[in-house]
């Protein structure tokens, strides 16, 4: 999941290098923090957040099929 997030996040953003992905396993849910410069804030988020919500279907998606729940929250 972690690795799915950093390809689309790193896709989308001008300064591909400031991209951080960090994965906190819960007992029943993962938490995916996504971390992005400042100036690319607003490209991973989109407007009116649609490409936040289209990364969190794709990933809501992709952890459907392995069993298990995940979360991304977006880092400032």
């Amino acid at each position: 999941m972690k690795d799915l997030i950093e390809y689309i996040a790193k896709a989308l953003v001008d300064n591909p290098e400031a991209v951080r992905v960090n994965e906190v396993e819960g007992e029943q849910t993962s938490v995916i923090e996504l971390k992005v410069s400042k100036e690319d804030l607003g490209k991973v988020i989109g407007r009116q957040g649609r490409t936040a919500r289209a990364m969190r279907t794709i990933l809501n998606a992709a952890s459907t099929k392995l069993r298990k729940r995940s979360v991304l929250e977006i880092l400032e």
